[in-house]
């Protein structure tokens, strides 16, 4: 029997780290990937942090929420953490051997290569890099 979510929100929320760097932008272009495909939906960070009530709110009811950082300064977890909104599923782009530098000519393998630990992480392994 399927799990279903049942706790009124979202099913899965993704919070991509949207950064000045090749991983950064790794990150959000992960994200709407995910999205594109209905793996979750991508939601706004931004509101998130500025405390827009409807923001915090719609993601403290999700199911899943799922922060995708650039690198292990972790701006997305941290500011979703602050909010007060549990992240179930983490993903840090750096942490899996992609370098940090501000060379936005992203690599095709690079992008494949996220794009799969990401949906490893939403199909069952939730922790993945660091999640503590």
């Amino acid at each position: 029997m399927a799990e279903e979510c049942t706790c009124g929100g979202g099913d899965t929320l993704i919070f991509p780290c949207s950064g000045g760097s090749n991983c950064g932008q790794i990150a959000n272009q992960v994200a709407v990937g995910l999205t594109e495909e209905g793996l979750g939906d991508i939601s706004c960070l931004a509101g998130v942090g500025a405390h827009i009530d409807d923001f915090v709110e719609k993601a403290k009811a999700a199911c899943r929420v799922f922060a995708i950082d650039g690198c292990g300064i972790a701006c997305a977890k941290k500011t979703l953490e602050h909010a007060g909104v549990p992240v179930t599923h983490y993903l840090d782009v750096s942490r899996e051997g992609i370098v940090k530098c501000h060379d936005f000519g992203i690599r095709q393998q690079d992008m494949l290569y996220i794009v799969k630990m990401a949906k490893q992480r939403l199909a069952g392994d939730p922790g993945g890099n660091d999640i503590g």
